[in-house]
């Protein structure tokens, strides 16, 4: 009947409008995303490190919201596919690259800008193939090192040692904190997903008691946790890497013993 009304009067359903509405959060959510991105390149050009750094956090966690709300609402869409890669590449692609070049690749000149964009391009094509293969394969892992994950290693390294390097040999430190975690973003190893990760995940009353506890270590801790969780899923798909390598070894070949020559007494019965 409402419908019928709304026919006559111009107006339309709010069932409708609500409908709507439920498309547009998680578009919300992705552009908060791509906020913390441009705000992380902004205080990192200021060279605020202690307040750039934190911004990636923030778009990791409402990198994962965006995609739950929208699978909750069912407003999945290729756009909002699109534009949430688009807001992954400023978030993990140039925000962490502007970040730790500013911090401490900027003193190794050529060198140092040339490794910051070799990141934005592991972060791109990562995001491109995660575009491509998302829907195949086994949902628990991921193949390559997220971006988000990835982000999260010289965000958390630069929160907890924000002084940077302004020396051409010390700086020298920051290239593997790039070079590692950008090569393992375009590499075919496994990582576990981070729904995966969560003790208890099928039993409801878990998961916040193991949420809380992560906030709590944060909260008490945040340089020395973020450091341990953001090198602790990097090393777990190398760890995964090395176990199933072993466990696929072929079991080491014997040669067969030679059969025993006739003995005497055989072979004169």
């Amino acid at each position: 009947m409402s419908r019928v009304l709304s026919m006559f009067s111009g107006r339309k359903p709010p069932q409708r409008r609500f409908r709507r509405g439920t498309y547009l959060l998680p578009s919300l959510f992705t552009v908060a995303n791509m906020f913390c991105g441009w705000a992380c390149i902004v205080f990192a050009m200021r060279g605020d490190y202690v307040t750039a750094a934190p911004f990636i956090g923030f778009a990791i966690v409402l990198d994962g919201l965006d995609g739950r709300v929208a699978r909750a609402t069912g407003a999945t869409s290729d756009f909002g596919v699109e534009f949430d890669s688009l807001a992954d590449v400023i978030s993990f692609g140039v925000a962490p690259a502007t970040l730790v070049f500013a911090w401490g690749l900027e003193p190794l000149g050529r060198l140092g800008w040339a490794v910051a964009f070799l990141w934005l391009a592991a972060a791109a094509v990562r995001l491109a193939r995660f575009n491509i293969q998302g829907k195949e394969g086994d949902k628990r892992y991921f193949i390559g090192l997220p971006s988000p994950a990835a982000a999260g290693v010289p965000a958390a390294t630069v929160f907890a040692y924000p002084l940077g390097f302004a020396e051409p040999g010390t700086a020298a430190v920051a290239l593997p904190i790039v070079l590692f975690p950008a090569a393992l973003m375009v590499s075919r190893l496994r990582f576990r997903s981070f729904g995966a990760l969560i003790p208890g995940r099928r039993r409801s009353y878990l998961t916040p008691l193991a949420i809380a506890g992560v906030i709590a270590a944060i909260a008490a801790q945040p340089e020395a946790v973020l450091v341990l969780m953001a090198y602790s899923y990097l090393a777990s798909g190398l760890i995964g890497a090395a176990m199933n390598r072993s466990q696929r070894q072929p079991p080491r070949l014997v040669s067969p013993a030679e059969p025993e020559a006739p003995s005497a007494e055989r072979s004169v019965s």
